[in-house]
């Protein structure tokens, strides 16, 4: 239930945190462009745009939300296939005594 809960806030962290990136003004110089403009929410002297604040906000919940749901995959799956196999199987292999008692009777 809660995995699959956090699977759809990825998928709507994905969507929203895309959309914030292409919504900000590109420039030429890269990740230095945000240094002070008339959006910004503190002024124009702020740390930097109201975008940009957003973005790593989503960015930063993005990856708690990744850890999160790697931490509980790996909880849930923790035995593997041959695992499971073997506790329901109840198939025991003959000694060599019974095969070859088996293969003297039907000569």
């Amino acid at each position: 239930m809660t995995t699959s809960f956090l699977l759809i806030v990825q998928i709507v962290l994905v969507v929203i945190l895309t959309i914030a990136v292409l919504l900000q003004k590109s420039s030429s110089i890269g990740l230095g462009a945000y240094s002070g403009s008339n959006e910004s929410v503190f002024g124009a002297k702020g740390p930097g745009s109201f975008l940009a604040k957003t973005t790593f906000l989503l960015g930063f919940l993005f990856v708690i939300n990744t850890i999160t749901l790697g931490y509980m995959y790996s909880q849930t799956i923790n035995q593997s296939v041959v695992d499971n196999m073997i506790e329901t199987t109840d198939v025991v292999a003959p000694t060599a005594a019974e095969t070859v008692t088996e293969t003297n009777t039907t000569k």
